[in-house]
């Protein structure tokens, strides 16, 4: 169990969601083990005891995104609701608890309270807190889940509402310049394609993998990778953690002849789907943040459409690439990207991400993924100093 914290201390450093110093996570062995920062462990400790999971994680996110979501809540909200599809999926809402709430006394047994029905929590002024019904990994999810949905929503506000409060726009400024880093496909190596041999695809997709990782790419893990050889369809395994897919990665009779794709991506549809109708050999699916921001940006006037992640069936174009609505899944993303990825080479969907293919290898989808989310930076600032 120890390990385990130990390697989820050091992601959550890695992808830079939380501070140095200010982690502390709780796990349930034959006792309640508790490491990390002390006031946080003591705190984490408290309430696990109270929950009926295994672990939590407490953490100080190091963005004060969801810090000022909670100070630009109307007085009587108690959670934040994003609109991207992680939050939708996994999390329904974001509850939150206030500094002044936590100040009336029992603050483990007030955040006990909401984590027996929810998996995280944003406790301002101290961070997120999320559990793990089974597994340290488990909470170390939650925690990123929260943690991009969090960003996502708090730049999608600012979108439309501008900087509102005391210390804002400096926060902003030094995320830019400080926190957010260059996004490049520099000093990695992809094989060249086509992949025709098991070993390579193997080891290439794990590569591929963990840059996407590496690269901010992705949360956590969510995220899925695909490569066509012939008649079979190499995928990654539903839940697999996209740096860890040894052993994770499902070959897939392209016929569905087999029962083997019982543990392949829930993506698998659209997949093979994109396979079928066009020239792609690889697909590299991510959630890079500006990406997920960019793709709800919609400019249509008196549009009837509620659900707009799920019923929308217009095709728009930003920046030279589709934009469409689908469910996750078996659902509308297997028909709605397909036709439309082909000639570019990628497509965004609805608070979701990003789809990219390459014709020969994955050093062109990646790329591919990169120059998506380049393009998507640069155009959420250009739109953010527009409106002041």
């Amino acid at each position: 169990m120890i390990d385990q914290i130990a390697k989820y201390t050091a992601k959550l450093l890695a992808d830079r969601s939380a501070l140095p110093g200010r982690i502390a996570f709780s796990a349930k062995d034959d006792v309640v083990i508790v490491d990390g920062e002390i006031e946080l462990a003591r705190l984490a400790g408290a309430v696990l005891t109270r929950l009926n999971c295994l672990a939590l994680v407490a953490a100080t996110p190091a963005l004060p995104f969801a810090d000022f979501l909670v100070a630009r809540s109307a007085a009587g909200d108690t959670a934040i609701v994003p609109r991207d599809t992680e939050t939708r999926t996994f999390l329904h809402d974001i509850p939150f608890i206030r500094r002044a709430e936590l100040e009336q006394g029992d603050p483990a047994g007030r955040i006990a309270a909401i984590l027996g029905s929810r998996k995280g929590v944003v406790v301002e002024g101290v961070g997120i807190i999320a559990t793990g019904a089974l597994t340290v990994e488990q909470a170390f999810i939650n925690y990123s889940s929260v943690f991009h949905s969090t960003f996502v929503k708090y730049l999608e506000d600012l979108l439309a509402e501008g900087f509102r409060l005391q210390g804002e726009a400096e926060a902003f400024r030094e995320f830019r310049t400080g926190w957010l880093k260059p996004l490049t496909a520099e000093g990695l190596a992809f094989r060249d394609g086509p992949l025709t041999d098991h070993g390579a695809i193997l080891d290439e997709m794990a590569r591929v993998g963990r840059y996407t990782v590496e690269r901010g790419l992705v949360d956590s893990f969510f995220g899925n990778i695909s490569c066509r050889n012939g008649e079979i369809i190499y995928i990654s395994q539903t839940a697999s953690s996209l740096d860890e897919l040894a052993g994770c990665i499902d070959p897939v009779p392209f016929l569905n002849t087999s029962t083997t794709g019982i543990t392949a991506s829930s993506e698998l549809v659209a997949h093979r789907r994109i396979y079928e109708t066009g020239s792609a050999l690889t697909i590299l699916h991510g959630h890079p943040k500006f990406a997920v921001v960019m793709s709800m940006v919609c400019e249509e006037q008196g549009c009837s459409v509620t659900d707009c992640w799920r019923d929308c069936d217009k095709v728009r174009i930003m920046g030279g690439m589709p934009v469409v609505a689908g469910e996750i899944g078996a659902g509308g993303l297997a028909k709605r990207v397909p036709p439309v990825i082909d000639g570019p080479g990628r497509a965004l969907v609805y608070g979701h991400g990003v789809f990219t293919i390459g014709r020969r290898d994955f050093g062109e989808a990646f790329r591919a993924m990169i120059e998506v989310e380049n393009w998507c930076r640069e155009e959420y600032f250009r739109r953010l100093e527009a409106i002041g």
